[in-house]
């Protein structure tokens, strides 16, 4: 069970939900315009197996807005503090989409804290013009208090096409989400994600274990702009998932923590596919879970 609290890391007030078990740590970090309980479901098929930390982003859910802009080197900044206050030394970070983005200037920053670097729907490529564009019309529109388009489009877009009826509460719980998080810091993650760097040469110079998970079916990562940063990152692993859009742990949950846990525990993304659908290694003869 995952026991929430805030805390205090390097000055921040910051959500933090802890599971409190296992010898590994993974720290899933959350997208733009979602919150910590994105992770719900998925969380636990991931426990008891790793430590699992879910938090709340500053800007987005219940954590505090820092500024008018979220670099994600700040964001980074927070989270080694968020260690540093759970007494956590090293963590494998899984990042969604923006909680990549964090997480890639966290594994520039702080390589030594980070045992792993999971990028779920996100890459290491900086925004283009054209995308920087796009961000700065949501800002225009959310300073025009006119959030409720952002919700119409975005979580819906998320998932992929043939999955969005069998999925369709967890759409309504993101649509929702837009509407609960505050203004300004949707405005200042958005200047956060316009001013992030090119990551790929960081990526291929460090030494911390990386793993790519990527939809077939993404409409915010289409499938060539992926295989161009697979190809230029040949150090790290990846999977891809057959029936996803941007949302793999939620449309693919079971062959997606079967890939997380296959590398955090075994190095091996491949590790334990056909394992069977909560996709987890087996327990030791004698000991059981508690």
């Amino acid at each position: 069970m995952m026991k929430e609290r805030f805390i205090m890391a390097g000055g921040t007030a910051l959500h933090v939900a802890d599971s409190g078990r296992g010898e590994r740590c993974v720290v899933l970090v959350h997208g733009y315009l979602e919150s910590m309980y994105v992770w719900d479901d998925f969380v636990p098929l991931l426990t008891p197996e790793v430590r699992v930390i879910t938090v709340d982003v500053p800007g987005h859910g219940i954590s505090q807005v820092l500024g008018e802009v979220h670099t994600m080197e700040m964001m980074a900044d927070v989270l080694c503090g968020m260690l540093d206050a759970l007494g956590i030394a090293r963590a494998t970070f899984v990042g969604h989409s923006m909680g990549g983005y964090i997480s890639l200037a966290f594994c520039a920053k702080y390589p030594e804290r980070m045992e792993g670097l999971v990028l779920l729907s996100s890459s290491p490529n900086p925004d283009d013009e054209t995308k920087r564009e796009n961000r700065r019309r949501e800002i225009a529109l959310v300073r025009a208090g006119k959030k409720d388009v952002l919700a119409h489009v975005a979580p819906e877009t998320g998932f992929a096409v043939q999955n969005r009826e069998r999925l369709r509460d967890y759409i309504e719980d993101l649509v929702e989400q837009v509407h609960i998080t505050e203004d300004e810091g949707i405005v200042a993650l958005l200047g956060g994600m316009i001013a992030r760097v090119d990551q790929n040469a960081m990526l291929r110079a460090s030494r911390v274990p990386q793993l790519f998970i990527l939809g077939r079916h993404d409409n915010y990562i289409p499938v060539e702009a992926a295989e161009a940063f697979v190809a230029a990152n040949p150090q790290a692993q990846v999977v891809w998932l057959a029936e996803s859009g941007h949302m793999g742990f939620i449309e693919e949950p079971e062959r997606c923590a079967a890939a997380i846990l296959g590398f955090v525990l075994r190095g091996d993304a491949h590790a334990f596919e056909g394992d069977g659908a909560a996709a987890k290694p087996a327990e030791p003869a004698g000991e059981s879970e508690q």
